[in-house]
Parts: structure tokens; sequence; C-alpha cells
């Protein structure tokens, strides 16, 4: 198949695009240029901007356009102007920042106790719009991040058929640093971690990154997906706790891990998110449709990043 990649040269995009160029795929990448990840000579790179996409991507046309970058709703209607009638299908990736509990979690709207977790793909979606907006976050375009404006622009039309993939927290080497504070506890001179214990209880779906891409070649191999939305992540969500003793145990750390009040934590280690609501994601619809599994174990995943992390990275190299 022909393979356009949008994006694909950060986290991710890598992983996605090596392994369908070794599946015997014909890739093409288009990014800014800004990061040359290390890919297989065989793959085409054109650069641009996401904001004004070249018409030529579409020449010759793709079987598959692959959207890692799609931030807001009017690149969304773009993306689908641009590839309508030009691509045979498309698959976006999206995040589990849409469902509700997000915006509970985060404060932005309100609302009873949470319902049912792990949460499927036809759970409620966030009501509150652009999350970020006069805000800090992990995003670009902050003040016009939505994900849930972007799905409902891909869904609301039908000459493009699209798989949308709502990523976990992703994790890995290269990442944004996501474990640096927790890997920089887990030494010998420290023998114990305190947690804010309503944090230490609360669940939050993590996918290590080589496991996620696979996902993505899943989605773009397999025409069973077309139409779909799957939720991508670990199978089981352990409390926050219990990751951090997964950790503590890869890690060789030998130090308690001990649940606290919020006041008995130093001012700038208490939060005021709403951890009732757990971000746990069902990932059964993809494991039983596109027959999903992890290819890297999840004690050789934490062991890679602890080691990335305890590496150069540590100095910020």
């Amino acid at each position: 198949m022909r393979v356009l990649v949008l994006g694909g040269t950060s986290l991710t995009g890598p992983f996605v695009v090596r392994r369908l160029n070794a599946l015997g795929h014909q890739v093409t990448v288009f990014h800014r240029g800004e990061h040359e990840a290390d890919l297989p000579e065989g793959v085409r790179h054109v650069h641009g901007d996401f904001s004004q996409p070249p018409a030529d991507l579409r020449c010759p046309a793709p079987d598959v356009v692959v959207h890692m970058w799609a931030l807001t709703e009017a690149g969304a209607v773009r993306f689908l102007e641009l590839f309508r009638g030009a691509a045979g299908r498309a698959v976006v990736i999206s995040s589990g920042d849409v469902y509700r509990n997000y915006g509970r979690l985060q404060r932005l709207e309100s609302g009873g106790s949470a319902g049912p977790v792990p949460l499927g793909e036809d759970a409620p979606l966030r009501e509150s719009r652009y999350p970020y907006r006069n805000r800090k976050g992990p995003v670009e375009i902050p003040d016009e991040y939505d994900k849930v404006l972007v799905e409902a622009a891909l869904r609301g039309q039908s000459h493009l058929p699209v798989t949308i993939l709502r990523f976990p927290a992703v994790y890995g080497p290269h990442d944004y640093h996501r474990f640096r504070p927790w890997v920089q506890k887990l030494v010998p001179a420290n023998d114990e971690i305190k947690l804010q214990d309503d944090f230490a209880r609360w669940r939050w779906t993590h996918g290590f990154v080589e496991n996620v891409a696979e996902a993505v070649v899943l989605a773009v191999t397999r025409d069973a997906g077309a139409g779909r939305t799957y939720n991508v992540g670990e199978a089981i969500t352990p409390t926050w706790e219990e990751r951090l003793g997964e950790w503590a145990q890869v890690a060789g750390w030998r130090g308690r891990i001990v649940p606290v009040a919020a006041d008995a934590l130093p001012e700038n280690e208490r939060t005021a998110l709403d951890f009732s609501q757990h971000l746990a994601v069902d990932t059964t619809r993809i494991r039983r449709e596109l027959g999903y599994t992890e290819v890297v174990p999840r004690e050789v995943a934490i062991a890679r990043t602890i080691a990335w992390e305890r590496g150069p990275a540590a100095a910020g190299l």
C-alpha cells in the first residue's frame, strides 16, 4: 500500500513508519523538518506547514493517510478537504482527554461522582471545550486545541472512512520526561516516596511508545477498523501507587511508597485535581477487532525508559 503519514518524526511516529516500511509498504512522511528522525532510506520526506499542506500530497493518491498531529477543528476540516476523494481511508490520532472524566478531573466542568471505569469508547465525552485555553499545557496551539471537536469533524462526514485512535499517556525513550520526577526518586539515598492519597488511588491508562505505534500499524493495515473508534493502551490500568511500585521493583529500589494527606506534603507537591475521576480506559475493542497486543513486555518497557532517564537524558542532553 501507499501510506502517507502526517507528522511521524517525533515520539510515536518513527516506530509507525519503520514498521510499515518493514512490512513492504511505500511510506511518505510529511513534516515540518524540525525533527529528522532516523527513518529507513526508502521513506520519502516532504516538508511543509501543517496549516497549509500542499495539494501534491495527494499524488500519487495514498491508500491510507495517517494524521498524527490533528489538534484543532479547523485543521481537521482542512485535512478532510484535502484528502476527500483522494485517499482510500484515514487513521487519525485522538486522545483520552476527550472523555468527560478528563474535564471533571481538571475541574473544567461540574458533575457528580465518576461513572463506571474503565471507560469504553462510548463513554460520555467532555462537555467543556478547549481544555488548555488560558492554561499551561503540553500541546501546541493551546487556545484552539480540542480533540472532541476534531473527532466530531471526522465523524460528521462520510466521504473519507476514518479510524480514530484515542491515545493514552505515552511513555518511553525520547518522551517528554513523563516519569523523570519519579525515576529521580528511585535511588538508594531516598528511602521513602510520599504520594497525595487521592492521587495514589487514581488510575490513568498508559502505553509504551512502541506498543502504541503497533496500534497505528494495525489500523493502517486492517480494513476492519474503517469507521471505528478505538481506545489504545495497557490492558489493565493500575493505581498510581501500584504503578510506582512496578517501577520501583524494576529499578531495584527498596524504599516505601506512602500515601499521605495533601496537607502533609510541601505546597509545590500538592494538586487540586479531582482524582476521583479516573482516566482508565477499556482497550478490549481494539484487541478483539484488530488483534492488538503489546509487542514490548511491560517490564522491558519500564526498564528501557528508566535506563534512558538515567542516561544522557538525565543531564538534559
